[in-house]
């Protein structure tokens, strides 16, 4: 694989397995790597060694952990592993309620700014240097649980999809481009 065209070898959207947890805004990991999916032809299959969805996605593995977003790490980690792919070498893609919805937010590393889902990645991985992709779900009016673990409001759906195909572009964009250039367009 030409290393300067692709500069992530592997791509983990997080999310709650389940059919109740579907288009919900803690979500939005799984939605994405959905759309990319779809978009390069790929199809899932489920890995039950490792707990987690993979698929191909033109020579990138895109993977949904299957172990509930707080325990996401341990899938996340074994299929890195497997596939013998560095943390800076991952983007790890999930919501933020800290931003508008529909925001993106590309970074190299840092913190998980208390994500439990990004905090199991960094603990498994033992770095903070895991690039990851947010993308903002708005603030919680009351009951953060309840918000994330809600669904988009009728309202909210088209500003949604723009921000999924948006957040396609700027992982395509950071596959050809580099990271930084992708900050630097889509931040």
């Amino acid at each position: 694989m030409d290393a300067a065209r692709h500069s992530f070898r592997l791509l983990i959207g997080l999310g709650n397995p389940g059919k109740e947890y579907e288009r919900t805004r803690h979500n939005v990991g799984f939605m994405v790597l959905d759309k990319l999916a779809a978009r390069s032809g790929a199809t899932w299959r489920t890995e039950k060694p490792w707990k987690a969805q993979i698929a191909d996605c033109d020579g990138v593995v895109c993977c949904k952990p299957l172990s509930y977003m707080n325990l996401s790490g341990g899938p996340a980690q074994s299929v890195a592993s497997f596939y013998k792919v560095p943390p800076a070498e991952t983007l790890v893609v999930y919501d933020d309620l800290a931003l508008p919805l529909g925001k993106l937010r590309l970074r190299p590393n840092g913190s998980a700014g208390g994500h439990n889902g990004m905090q199991s990645i960094l603990t498994q991985f033992g770095t903070q240097e895991v690039p990851r992709l947010r993308l903002g779900i708005g603030a919680a009016d009351s009951g953060m649980i309840g918000h994330v673990l809600g669904r988009f409001g009728a309202d909210e759906l088209p500003e949604l999809e723009a921000a999924l195909d948006r957040a396609v572009e700027a992982i395509e964009f950071a596959q050809n481009r580099g990271l930084q250039a992708a900050m630097n367009q889509f931040n």
